[in-house]
């Protein structure tokens, strides 16, 4: 440029020094950016962090089965070779302890001549089946002629696997839903059993209803039972988790670079995850994790609140 400039100067006397003085800066600039190496510094897209911490999960079991009755009692006559002669209640009324169900007559005495017998319910409930007709010998021997519910309570019977028969326990609180009732207050595990079926390998257990005259026998019901509560592992939000070949993957933020960890997780509530293996507390993580990003893909992590997360 220097030699381009003395050349013309040499060349168109002084007036060749009147040069604008925009057109050298400009061409001077070019000259010195030509000069310069362009560099390109990335820092990477923004993600959405949150870090892991130490959540309460309520550990639970959920059964499903049949409503039953609590205590169920057969009623019998007390004497052979009598006949029924009347049939006094039907299934499903209420009954007192002493009310008569049924009368009997001995057919060996004129109609119309002797006393009868009377068939009286020895507790209190709710007739579950009448099998007694008129007209028929009554024996012991025979099919019961009436069933009661003692106190008319019912419970859930349900059959599960020994896995799961090991972590229940009699006295443990349940919720409990009834098909075309709702959910009922204050059941409980009354029973578990200590034995399964040796062909379906399940063993049965049995929950508490409570009294409520909606509640019918052979209903479908399903408890979900609070077997505690634990506090001592860390949580993160369902969004954060991959499911690949290699099993469920959390994607870490280190150093403002991603990494990938395998985990193992545990219960699950209200959108949050416990992991049992993996992610400790403070970790943070990929709030919504996704696959455009990569092991080692640089990012600018952007913490976010856990209610933006998991509401």
């Amino acid at each position: 440029m220097t030699m381009f400039l003395r050349s013309r100067i040499a060349t168109l006397g002084l007036s060749a020094l009147v040069v604008p003085t925009g057109l050298f800066l400009s061409a001077a600039s070019q000259v010195f950016a030509a000069s310069v190496p362009e560099t390109k510094v990335s820092k990477g897209a923004a993600v959405s962090v949150t870090r892991a911490k130490k959540t309460c999960f309520d550990d639970t079991e959920e059964i499903t089965g049949g409503l039953v009755p609590k205590a169920e009692v057969l009623v019998r006559p007390d004497r052979e070779g009598y006949l029924i002669s009347k049939v006094l209640v039907e299934a499903g009324a209420k009954v007192n302890a002493g009310q008569a169900l049924a009368q009997l007559a001995n057919p060996e005495v004129q109609q119309g001549s002797g006393d009868p017998v009377s068939v009286q319910a020895p507790v209190a409930g709710l007739v579950g089946k009448a099998s007694a007709v008129v007209g028929t010998m009554a024996s012991a021997r025979a099919e019961p002629l009436f069933q009661i519910i003692a106190g008319g309570e019912l419970e859930l019977s349900a059959q599960i696997t020994t896995k799961n028969l090991s972590k229940l326990s009699a006295g443990l609180p349940a919720k409990i839903k009834v098909v075309g009732v709702g959910e009922l207050p204050g059941g409980r595990v009354r029973f578990v059993s200590n034995t399964v079926d040796p062909a379906t390998q399940l063993g049965e257990v049995h929950v508490s209803t409570g009294h409520d005259e909606r509640l019918k026998p052979g209903m479908f019901a399903r408890a979900t039972i609070n077997l505690g509560r634990r506090c001592d592992r860390a949580a993160i939000p369902q969004s954060a988790l991959l499911y690949g070949e290699d099993g469920t993957v959390v994607q870490v933020v280190r150093d403002e670079r991603v990494e990938s960890r395998i985990v193992t997780t545990g219960l699950q509530s209200d959108g949050k995850v416990e992991i049992l293996q993996g992610i400790v507390e403070g970790d943070m993580v990929v709030a919504r994790a996704g696959a455009f990003l990569r092991d080692g893909d640089r990012v600018i992590p952007v913490v976010v609140e856990d209610a933006d997360i998991w509401k």
